[in-house]
């Protein structure tokens, strides 16, 4: 369907999700064990391109001191993962919707794997992983590294 994000699961994305779900359940992150992050996901071209359509609400997760320092991807809304209103900043930007298409960005993937499937566990939908991230993964180059356009953060 036009205008869709691509649903790509690969061996390599299974094993991956599962490796990060053992991990982040080791270190004590309460992981639900009857749904999971469904491997979704988005280049950072195909990211910002979505995001520049209206396609996806494509959502920067974070730190402050990582967007003073890098900027912040352009089209990507900067929401810290780590505000205690997260949730509620999210629902203000996609009308509270819980089906609507969130795709989530950090420096590596890492972050943004681990927040989708919390976000799936709490009722989101329709969450993405853009799992290049800011600065490239094994995934790919990244944001930064592909010359994709960012601005900067005064905040």
């Amino acid at each position: 369907m036009p205008g869709t994000p691509k649903r790509t699961m690969s061996r390599r994305t299974v094993i991956g999700a599962g490796l990060i779900t053992a991990a982040a359940a080791g270190a004590g992150y309460r992981v639900a064990s009857h749904q999971r992050f469904d491997g979704s996901e988005l280049s950072v071209r195909d990211a910002f391109e979505a995001a520049q359509a209206g396609d996806v609400v494509l959502v920067d997760i974070r730190t402050p001191e990582e967007w003073r320092e890098t900027g912040v991807g352009q089209g990507a809304h900067p929401i810290d993962m780590r505000r205690s209103d997260f949730i509620a900043a999210l629902d203000s930007l996609t009308g509270a919707r819980k089906h609507a298409p969130v795709a989530l960005i950090c420096a590596r993937g890492v972050r943004s794997a681990r927040l989708g499937r919390a976000l799936v566990n709490a009722g989101y939908t329709n969450i993405v992983n853009v799992p290049e991230g800011m600065l490239g993964s094994r995934a790919g180059p990244g944001w930064i590294a592909s010359g994709l356009p960012v601005t900067s953060y005064e905040g």
